[in-house]
């Protein structure tokens, strides 16, 4: 099955959130990282990741980013902070 992800990015000041969906995570992190996956994500240094679910539906994946896109910033905040208490940029556990 093809794995299918959303995804939580934020900047260093942990000021800026920023929701995507991909079925490459690895690669579009690092694409994020490299200035190359948004202009979004360039203008405001987002490349942090902070929160990942895995899908094996890409229409589900899709569906729960707009929910989350939906989402005022502090239901946001808090559903990143149950499984990364400490803010961690999760790409080298990738």
């Amino acid at each position: 099955m093809k794995e299918n992800f959303i995804y939580i990015l934020s900047n260093k000041n942990r000021k800026v959130l920023y929701i995507g969906v991909t079925s490459n995570l690895l690669k579009r992190i690092e694409e994020h990282k490299n200035g190359i996956g948004s202009i979004f994500t360039k203008k405001y240094n987002v490349h942090d990741l902070l929160y990942v679910e895995e899908f094996n539906d890409i229409n589900l994946a899709i569906k729960r980013e707009k929910q989350l896109k939906n989402w005022n910033k502090a239901w946001e905040w808090n559903l990143i902070k149950e499984t990364n208490p400490n803010l961690i940029d999760l790409y080298d556990q990738l």
